[in-house]
């Protein structure tokens, strides 16, 4: 008594191996947060219970680059800080991908200074970019469901001509509209 007595004989599921390593590799995405300033309690509010990252196939969260695939860049990095953030890029397996969190590790945000880094993207290449600061929950889940749908595409990250990575460069739309304050602002 096998499987093929369970199925009626003129249903065939047939799909491409392809399709199924991408629906696989989508629905267990294991993020590594490396978290530096308060992007890093939004990414902690976006795995509890309220936002439930579990839905999406990123529940676990792994502290260890050999065991994670997504790298969520949450906060300013500083200059002394970018080598352990490479290192941990590096030490990641392929195929991986990058989550840039916020303002900070974007562009710097207000921390124009000789000693922050103004953007992880000159030194690792970033897939989707997340804006806000910090940005809400719900703005990482679509970076998350982001790459989801590259994974469903296409699978692995593009290479360039060198061999190198080629990032996507997808900067995710913020979902609010912000709305103007109650009162004027202003000195009396």
């Amino acid at each position: 008594m096998g499987i093929e007595a369970a199925l009626p004989t003129d249903a065939i599921l047939t799909t491409q191996l392809k399709r199924v390593i991408n629906w696989a590799r989508r629905s267990s995405i294991w993020p590594m947060p490396f978290a530096t300033a308060c992007c890093g309690i939004e990414l902690m509010a976006t795995a509890c219970s309220r936002y439930d990252l579990a839905r999406f196939g990123a529940e676990v969260m792994r502290f260890s680059p050999r065991q994670s695939d997504l790298l969520i860049v949450a906060g300013r990095i500083s200059v002394k800080m970018m080598p352990v953030l490479q290192r941990i890029y590096e030490q990641m397996t392929e195929p991986k991908w990058v989550i840039s969190m916020g303002a900070c590790a974007s562009t710097g945000g207000v921390f124009d200074t000789y000693a922050v880094v103004q953007g992880c993207d000159q030194y690792i290449p970033v897939d989707v970019y997340v804006p806000g600061c910090p940005p809400r929950p719900e703005m990482l889940i679509e970076g998350i469901m982001a790459i989801q749908r590259h994974i469903d595409n296409e699978g692995i990250p593009p290479k360039g001509p060198n061999g190198k990575r080629i990032p996507l460069n997808i900067a995710v739309q913020p979902t609010h509209v912000v709305r103007p304050q109650p009162l004027p602002i202003g000195l009396r």
